[in-house]
């Protein structure tokens, strides 16, 4: 019975079928491609490239500057958390940027009339082993270092540094690369040169320390001017939030709301995005009909409706899309309009990982993954001594209360009103380096490219082909009737 003009209620138990992960594996083809020459170069926007397709999640127990330097310093993409106030974040964007810089612009000085303990102490405070010698217009007169200052500190510490510097000072001009100051620095044994102009003022410093981090990171996400990546998380009505982390050089800013496909967060989004100078990814969505209202104006799109391990939205709401299908229906719009998708959520092996490449997403987010790491800001905590590191949903009640993180799910909660949570706290097994997590997951990455015959990220999403996985075909894939005695880096059945 037809009621009010509407289709019989049960008409709606007509539903089509959405999968995720464990519901597909990807066909194995004839292949000339050797896992460690698969190239996984990919673009999370339309401007910024990356050679590791995979970004850490916006969490303030996953994202702050330590782990978006590693991240970016191995290839891929950190994306700071929501839950620091304004100037905060700007101070974490500029840390990321300084990371690794050629050339040092916030460079540590000293004048010719302050002591040489005065020195010592002032290069011990800010960590550094020596600082141009200047005077009060910025010309350099010297250099003086920990060497240099030795001798004096015994016996004459109250002497002044223009007797214990060295006056003879090579320099190099605004334009120098490192190639450049490497040859400077080993022709003349030295271990850093003040950059000045042509009046001889200073305006940076390059060490010898700063050119072979440098060389040891040759595959890092960097900028047009050599400078580490890094994405900030933004509310889509935080404007203030996102011309700071602009001036301070984001390179991509995440529209961060649990819901992007809201008329008011696309409205705000839009002007947002015409606003700053950085690349603008806006999310989370899940389905084909979102994707085209953001492709318009959004520089790249970030998918994920309930997916990720802390979050309980589904289960709160009811509501979700199962990801694979949420980004193969995704993808079909944006890859129309060359726009890059972002997989957020649910993927627990690096299987899942390459997986949600082949339904058309350019790259994957991770929070839990990695949570657990070193670099990740979580607190450590020993449970039946085994040690694990905090992590919790952005909608999880503490993530709430500690920054402004309600308003990702459309709440504009007041501070002694009650939260209706979307996400758990909880502990996730300690790791180690963000370095050796990031060499496992990328390894599989490159091991399922292999198999499928492709020797690039374009060329794999073409070629992938997905065969269904019974429950059974689940059972036989992981490790089974055995007692595992040696855990597996990239394996656990508890993942």
């Amino acid at each position: 019975m037809v009621t009010n003009g509407s289709e019989p209620f049960s008409e709606k138990l007509r539903v089509p079928e959405a999968l995720t992960f464990d519901d597909v594996l990807l066909r194995p083809k004839e292949s000339r491609v050797e896992p460690d020459e698969a190239d996984t170069t990919t673009r999370v926007s339309r401007s910024v490239e990356l050679t590791v397709p995979v970004l850490s999640a916006a969490m303030d127990t996953v994202t702050e500057s330590d782990l978006a330097i590693a991240m970016a310093r191995q290839g891929g993409l950190g994306v700071l958390h929501r839950n620091m106030d304004v100037e905060e974040v700007a101070a974490e964007v500029e840390r990321v940027k300084r990371a690794d810089e050629l050339v040092i612009r916030e460079v540590v000085t000293a004048s010719p009339d302050q002591t040489v303990r005065e020195v010592d102490e002032m290069m011990e405070a800010e960590g550094v082993s020596g600082a141009p010698v200047v005077n009060d217009a910025d010309e350099v007169l010297g250099i003086i270092s920990a060497t240099d200052i030795r001798p004096y500190l015994e016996v004459r510490d109250r002497d002044e540094v223009r007797e214990a510097m060295t006056d003879e000072v090579i320099t190099a001009p605004a334009n120098v690369d490192a190639r450049e100051a490497l040859e400077l620095m080993y022709e003349h044994k030295i271990e850093r040169v003040p950059v000045v102009d042509e009046e001889n003022r200073l305006s940076g410093l390059v060490t010898m320390q700063g050119i072979l981090q440098r060389r040891e990171y040759d595959s890092a996400a960097r900028d047009d001017t050599g400078r580490l990546r890094v994405g900030v998380a933004v509310g889509p009505f935080e404007t203030d939030r996102a011309a700071a982390v602009d001036e301070a050089g984001a390179d991509v800013l995440f529209i961060d709301c649990a819901h992007a496909h809201n008329r008011n967060v696309i409205d705000s989004a839009r002007e947002l995005a015409a606003g700053v100078e950085a690349d603008v990814v806006v999310g989370n969505v899940g389905t084909r009909e979102a994707a085209a209202e953001l492709v318009e104006f959004a520089d790249g799109i970030k998918v994920g409706i309930g997916p990720g391990s802390i979050c309980t939205t589904r289960v709160v709401t009811g509501s979700g899309m199962p990801q694979i299908t949420a980004v193969a229906q995704v993808a079909d719009v944006a890859s129309e309009h060359d726009i890059p998708v972002i997989a957020d959520g649910g993927i627990r092996y690096s299987g899942d990982a390459i997986k949600a490449i082949a339904a058309g997403a350019d790259a994957v987010m991770l929070g839990s993954y990695f949570a657990g790491t070193d670099e990740a800001p979580g607190r450590v905590v020993t449970m039946n001594g085994k040690r694990y590191k905090q992590y919790r949903g952005m909608g999880s009640v503490g993530a709430m209360q500690s920054g402004d993180d309600g308003n990702r799910y459309m709440k504009d909660v007041e501070a002694d009103e009650e939260f209706i949570p979307e996400g758990v706290e909880a502990a996730t097994p300690y790791k180690g380096s963000v370095e050796s997590e990031l060499f496992q997951l990328v390894g599989g990455m490159q091991s399922g490219m292999g198999y499928v015959g492709a020797g690039t990220i374009p060329e794999f999403k073409q070629r992938a082909e997905f065969v269904r996985v019974s429950s059974a075909g689940q059972t036989e894939g992981h490790a089974h009737d055995v007692v595992i005695t040696d855990e597996a880096p990239n394996y656990s059945p508890d993942s």
